[in-house]
């Protein structure tokens, strides 16, 4: 017994001193950081901020690399079966996990148990806005349009049963007035449409659509926000432009496979809260309509089952399909 006793001692020992070194010299290598999104949209443009300031303080290529496909289950099933050493990591918008699995039945991977939670980074409401040619100027005045000119109406969407498919729906039931909906496979493509009039409105992230209201290219209607944002004071909520209540937003999350050694998680959040809490990118994300929110791993797994079975009931409410 006392010679069982001091094995495993030993071996825990070994194990524990095996895990330090790793951590110690983690990375040693070129990490993987997936974006299951197309490139140029609001996930993609973080991850890219995020894996260039980690690559700057841990010594080694941090490579995003996109896997684009059924609303983020591609490159979400792609790091679900991946070694959890740290080497590939997800960097997620959390529709994926939260809506998804109402979505897709028969996903290949549990949100909740096939993963390793890091941190919620950030979170950015999504914005109402149209091509500049529309004639509206206010929420009402674009249900009033939707609702008088079904056939000239197009709202995009980043995918039947993505999060800003949600979103539309939502406003599109609360409103009583039918929205014709356009998929896209990404922001980019979705905003490059509305841009040129093919598609008049859509409600993604402030990351990604604020550039284009600053540029012109956009007329913002409302933010899907609780409060109004502080930087732009006279842009109302959907919520106090008669929808009450009425909040809608994005937010990413940085994961790993499950299994990830405890050491090289808290290594990798201490640096990626560390990046978003600097003064200089803090205000950059204030300026573009997000927030830090930088959790802990359990905080952001609670919130993931939170929303999870809040967009289970709104799928089953509204039979919504994906594609």
């Amino acid at each position: 017994m006392r010679t069982i006793t001091l094995s495993r001692i030993i071996t825990a020992v070994v194990f524990f001193c095996a895990q330090t070194v790793i951590a110690q010299t983690y990375p040693s290598k070129p990490v993987k950081v997936v974006v299951a999104f197309s490139a140029g949209g609001a996930t993609d443009s973080f991850a890219r901020q995020l894996a260039t300031r980690l690559q700057e303080v841990m010594g080694q290529p941090f490579i995003v690399e996109n896997k684009v496909g059924a609303n983020g289950n591609i490159g979400s099933d792609f790091v679900a079966k991946a070694a959890p050493d740290g080497y590939t990591l997800l960097l997620q918008d959390l529709g994926t996990f939260t809506s998804g699995p109402a979505l897709y039945p028969n996903m290949p991977f549990d949100p909740l148990k096939d993963f390793t939670p890091i941190t919620l980074l950030i979170g950015s409401p999504y914005a109402l806005a149209v091509t500049p040619s529309l004639p509206v100027n206010s929420v009402q005045e674009l249900i009033t349009y939707a609702k008088d000119n079904p056939k000239l109406f197009n709202y995009a969407i980043l995918g039947n049963g993505s999060a800003s498919h949600l979103a539309g729906l939502d406003l599109s039931t609360r409103a009583n007035t039918p929205f014709t909906f356009v998929a896209y496979k990404g922001g980019a493509p979705a905003l490059t449409d509305v841009v040129a009039g093919q598609a008049q409105a859509l409600s993604i992230a402030m990351l990604s659509t604020y550039p284009f209201v600053k540029s012109g290219k956009l007329k913002l209607l409302g933010v899907m926000s609780k409060e109004r944002l502080s930087f732009l004071p006279d842009v109302p909520t959907v919520a106090e432009s008669g929808f009450p209540g009425f909040v809608a937003g994005q937010w990413q999350a940085l994961y790993a496979p499950k299994g990830l050694p405890k050491d090289i998680l808290e290594k990798l959040r201490a640096e990626s809260v560390r990046f978003v809490n600097s003064p200089e990118m803090k205000k950059r994300l204030a300026d573009q309509g997000a927030q830090v929110i930088a959790s802990t791993p359990d905080e952001l797994a609670r919130f993931v089952s939170e929303e999870k079975a809040k967009y289970a009931k709104f799928v089953k409410d509204h039979n919504i399909k994906a594609e």
